[in-house]
């Protein structure tokens, strides 16, 4: 099971940017920092790192708003899952 750290670097990649790990309450939408496109690698990579799938029509925008959430909305659906 992936940890907060590896979850984030994850967003870092996929966002090319560190301000994801440096500042948790980042708007990742408001900023661009996530688009349409990241968000499907971002689910791509979830899924081939540590096979976590996430089908695009679950994905919540709002579930996702800042690298917080991200991580909480990733941790709820591993425990679902377990």
């Amino acid at each position: 099971m992936p940890n907060q750290t590896a979850l984030l670097k994850i967003l870092e990649d996929v966002a090319g940017t560190d301000e994801v790990i440096r500042n948790p309450e980042l708007e990742l939408f408001g900023s661009q920092v996530l688009d349409s496109m990241r968000v499907v690698e971002l689910i791509v990579r979830l899924d081939e790192d540590f096979s976590i799938t996430i089908s695009p029509a679950e994905f919540d925008r709002e579930a996702w708003a800042t690298p917080t959430k991200f991580v909480q909305d990733v941790e709820a659906r591993i425990a679902e899952n377990a």
